[in-house]
């Protein structure tokens, strides 16, 4: 998932946010937040939903989608990020249904 913290990087920069602000915003330290950037931590759902919330973006414009993001051979995440999007309205490629 390093590229997903290459996209927040990326997508951050554009708007001219700084680590500091979304850490705020996130109600997490910079340091935790520079984790995220840098791939160092796991990025989950609730972390997609704050980080593209802030940033006025859809989550898939941070991580694509992909049958693949199960952990473990756990479903629940997968089928988590279906149902939120489903309920959001964010369009899910049939392949992925």
């Amino acid at each position: 998932m390093k590229v997903c913290g290459q996209n927040i990087r990326k997508i951050r920069r554009s708007k001219d946010f700084t680590q500091e602000y979304m850490a705020f915003e996130m109600g997490i330290s910079q340091k935790a937040y520079s984790d995220i950037e840098n791939s160092k931590v796991k990025i989950n759902l609730e972390i997609l939903t704050k980080i593209s919330g802030i940033l006025e973006i859809k989550p898939s414009d941070i991580c694509s989608i992909s049958h693949k993001c199960s952990i473990d051979g756990n479903d629940d995440r997968y089928q988590s990020l279906l149902e939120y999007m489903k309920k959001n309205n964010i369009s899910i490629p049939e392949e992925y249904l």
